[in-house]
């Protein structure tokens, strides 16, 4: 990962913040891009982009742009910005099935759209999103949550297929992750079954790597103990 300039969306949550600081130990650049306030200052090996809406489009663009600029070039795109939500089709609201898209969906359409142009152009340019293993088959009230993510596989597959050569473009597709805001919600769970974002790190970093060149349009499963 040494010296390659990387964008991490959500950089301020619990994932992001663990992948953003992995890459960065391994000689990475970071543009954090998240929906909270920065909390740092820009420095030559990273800088945070705050405030931004990325199910805009506009706001996605001038971002990107804003971090292409602080480095000059980009050479891969960790779309982590997403969200959750456990509502009954028949009981639940329409607005959470559009949140949902907005989150997950439209966040990395928009930052990977906004993006492209500057990751062809180096030499391994890479964008990693964020699936579910959720989403492979929907439970009861899971299914505004898992729709949208299964939206943002069929994503990864096309960009994936139109950028061949150019872009690789993969997904992870996390069990439950271990953070204290799931483990706040399930009390009870048995939490050494859970991937944690140490965990999940390594495959994203590895994804975004030079190791990975032969790898693109794969959606791929992390966690799930037995």
């Amino acid at each position: 990962m040494q010296g390659k300039v990387i964008i991490v969306t959500g950089a301020l949550g619990a994932l992001g913040k663990v992948v953003a600081e992995a890459a960065q130990s391994r000689g990475a650049r970071i543009a954090g891009i998240d929906h909270a306030p920065s909390q740092l200052s820009a420095t030559p090996e990273r800088i945070e982009i705050g405030g931004v809406d990325l199910s805009d489009a506009a706001q996605a663009k001038n971002a990107v742009d804003a971090a292409a600029q602080h480095f000059g070039r980009l050479d891969a795109l960790i779309n982590i910005a997403g969200g959750f939500a456990f509502e009954t089709i028949g009981d639940g609201d329409m607005k959470t099935w559009q949140r949902m898209h907005a989150l997950n969906v439209l966040t990395a359409l928009n930052a990977s759209r906004a993006a492209l142009p500057q990751l062809a152009a180096s030499k391994a340019g890479r964008i990693v999103n964020i699936g579910a293993m959720g989403a492979l088959q929907a439970g009861s009230g899971m299914g505004p949550y898992a729709a949208s993510k299964a939206g943002v596989h069929r994503l990864t597959e096309a960009l994936a297929n139109e950028w061949k050569g150019k872009v690789t473009v993969n997904a992870v597709l996390p069990s439950i992750i271990d953070t204290a805001a799931n483990r706040a919600d399930m009390p009870k769970a048995d939490f050494s079954k859970w991937v944690t974002p140490q965990e999940l790190a390594e495959v994203i970093l590895f994804l975004a790597s030079d190791a990975a060149s032969g790898v693109t349009g794969a959606l791929i499963p992390v966690g799930g103990r037995v």
